[in-house]
């Protein structure tokens, strides 16, 4: 009898015990999951450097109608109306005018950079490339005013992790995503060098 209730105990014990461990390990795993799922949740520097990138891929045509017209890259009026107009509407993004400023200018520069870049290789071998023709006024401009807008909302929307102390550990790492050649990831560099406040 004694023996049967050691038994019983005994298991009942070990029971517990398994149950005990079972509940721990679940609760390991869910804290694990949840902790991985915060790891992978895409960063708000990636919509950034993407609209970024796409304005430097658009310099290529840029340069293509420059090289064609004979037009110089430099633009003042040109420059001075997009930063305006991007100020314009920093109130709208809940931005600071002084920074769009920032922002859009370093667009401009890394952009003209680009452009001097490619009209140098052109001109030491003579020739552009032979690819299709967008009209700067019609084609280019139109699509760079538009890209006004999803690069003041991916602006915005960085705030939070400008502000964070591994904003510029997190910019380098996801610079090397968006490399393609020595012309557009030096311009790619200058374009976000103002981005973390470090680099103030």
């Amino acid at each position: 009898m004694a023996l049967n209730l050691r038994l019983i105990n005994n298991s009942r014990w070990t029971a517990m015990r398994l149950l005990l461990a079972s509940s721990l390990l679940t609760l390991t795993c869910m804290s694990s999951c949840f902790a991985f799922a915060a790891e992978q949740k895409p960063s708000a520097i990636e919509p950034l450097l993407q609209a970024i990138s796409e304005r430097l891929t658009i310099a290529d045509q840029v340069a293509l109608s420059k090289w064609d017209s004979g037009k110089a890259v430099e633009d003042p009026p040109r420059e001075l109306q997009v930063i305006s107009a991007a100020q314009a509407r920093a109130a709208e993004f809940k931005l600071n005018p002084d920074d769009v400023q920032r922002l859009f200018r370093a667009q401009i520069e890394a952009n003209k950079q680009v452009q001097n870049a490619l009209l140098a290789q052109w001109h030491a071998a003579g020739k552009a490339p032979d690819t299709v023709r967008l009209s700067l006024v019609d084609d280019i401009r139109p699509k760079l005013d538009r890209l006004q807008t999803q690069l003041l909302q991916a602006y915005a929307d960085f705030q939070p992790l400008r502000k964070a102390e591994t904003c510029q550990m997190q910019l380098d790492a996801a610079l090397k995503r968006y490399q393609t050649d020595p012309i557009h990831d030096q311009a790619l560099v200058l374009a976000t060098a103002d981005l973390c406040p470090a680099k103030l």
